[in-house]
């Protein structure tokens, strides 16, 4: 079998080639997100309030699905370093059982439960019913978000990262053009407003999730799923879980922390809410070059410890490290410089800018911490260990951050709130760095031979 690039290719050279598409995918999909919001705020404020208390529910959605499929590219890829093709197309077959399961449980929930999730998320009539409306059509028809999730990563498993964006891309398209149409009703289109919203996104997860599954039928050189000779083992739920639970409860940790920042927030005002989402977004999408390069590290690190190479993946931390501050230091100038600028992409009112300028400039001061955070996490998740990431998201989204923001919010207001995020994200800092020096220490010592032929120089 030949040998894959993630084995050979000069490190620098290989995160580039397999970070950027990637990173181009993550901004897509953010950017769609935000054009979402945009279109909404240019609705009403309501409506940007009401898809902002509902986000917690898709992130809850993207949690599940992203966790698992960050399981299964870990898994995936040490098989696939160890020369294991039949297991690896046994493991694709079970990460489609369990995806599977998961969106028949999101579904199953919008049609039974829908109106007592909205009734968590608000008492506001008005606003109950607008996250009603999105909720019904977001939670009933989810199956493109998992499926679109699994095949991507059925493509990034073997280092195939340019088609993966193009599936992203295909549903970004159909997201952004149906927008306005769905929202506004243009073109003989019912005016539909929040749940406009919803369809439009619906569609165009269905659309990547289609793309996707066809990219991996006819361009995935090593992983298929086969019907014929498929044996169902509990071993590799086990082995997905093991990185993609952890995953999946850090993941669901910024679920939990959006539902309870609007709690804290909706006691200031609706607009301090809708700040809040548009924030939120806004830094979702300057920091997916560092989620990109932290998920093109989880195939290379998962291959070269199947492989045995550990100067491959001392090499793979140190360029994380680097590009990971590169990028975060541009983040902050971008927040620092031009705030008002991003906030009125959104329709902000005077109030809203009030709010958001400064949240944004103090906020912005912590992205160096947080983008280590995430890439070491990624890192360790490549590694097998998933726990590093939940524990750190706890402590930067949930344990540490929701009491400083409560007490801040409660005794001095804003825009004192805004400094819970520099506690947070130093003590999540503090916490990854010790626990990633720890986690490779110890993968190294693991690794019995250096596989000295196989290396090149590495850049």
């Amino acid at each position: 079998m030949k040998e894959n690039k993630m084995g050979v290719m000069p490190m620098g050279k290989l995160l580039t080639e397999m970070s950027v598409p990637l990173m181009m995918s993550l901004l897509i999909q953010s950017l769609y997100n935000i054009v979402d919001s945009m279109f909404v705020a240019g609705y009403s404020e309501q409506a940007l309030t009401a898809t902002t208390l509902v986000y917690p529910v898709q992130f809850l959605m993207i949690a599940v699905g992203v966790g698992t499929a960050v399981g299964l590219n870990a898994l995936l890829s040490r098989r696939i370093g160890q020369k294991k093709t039949k297991e690896a197309c046994q493991v694709a077959g079970t990460g489609l059982i369990i995806v599977l399961v998961e969106a028949l449980i999101f579904c199953l929930l919008g049609v039974f439960a829908k109106d007592q999730v909205a009734g968590l998320l608000t008492q506001d009539p008005d606003l109950k019913k607008a996250c009603l409306s999105y909720l019904s059509i977001n939670l009933v028809w989810c199956w493109g978000l998992f499926l679109q999730t699994y095949a991507q990563r059925l493509l990034q498993s073997v280092g195939d990262t340019v088609l993966s964006m193009m599936s992203l891309i295909i549903g970004a398209v159909v997201n952004i053009v149906l927008d306005p149409i769905m929202i506004f009703g243009y073109f003989g289109c019912p005016e539909m407003g929040v749940a406009g919203a919803a369809l439009a996104t619906v569609i165009a997860q269905g659309a990547s999730a289609i793309a996707a599954i066809l990219f991996n039928r006819f361009a995935n050189p090593v992983v298929h799923v086969h019907l014929q000779g498929y044996v169902f083992h509990v071993q590799d739920v086990k082995d997905i879980f093991k990185v993609g639970f952890p995953t999946i409860i850090m993941q669901a940790i910024g679920s939990l922390m959006n539902y309870a920042a609007n709690s804290i927030l909706l006691g200031v005002s609706s607009t301090a809410v809708a700040t809040f989402g548009v924030y939120y977004k806004l830094q979702n999408f300057l920091m997916m070059p560092m989620n990109g390069l932290g998920q093109a590290a989880i195939p290379i690190a998962g291959y070269n410890l199947g492989a045995g190479k550990k100067d491959r993946i001392l090499s793979l931390e140190k360029i994380l490290t680097k590009a990971g501050i590169a990028f975060a230091l541009a983040g902050t100038v971008i927040f620092m410089a031009i705030p008002n600028v991003l906030l009125s992409l959104f329709s902000a009112s005077d109030a809203m800018l009030a709010i958001g300028v400064p949240a944004l400039r103090i906020i912005s001061v912590t992205f160096v911490f947080s983008t280590l955070t995430i890439v070491w996490g990624y890192l360790a998740s490549g590694l097998g260990n998933g726990v590093i990431s939940m524990i750190a998201s706890a402590l930067r989204q949930l344990i540490v951050l929701i009491p400083f923001m409560y007490i801040l919010t409660k005794s001095v207001g804003m825009p004192w709130t805004w400094f819970a995020f520099w506690i947070s994200e130093g003590a999540a800092f503090i916490y990854t760095y010790f626990a990633i020096k720890k986690e490779v220490k110890a993968k190294m010592a693991g690794i019995k031979t250096s596989h000295q032929n196989s290396l090149i120089h590495e850049s």
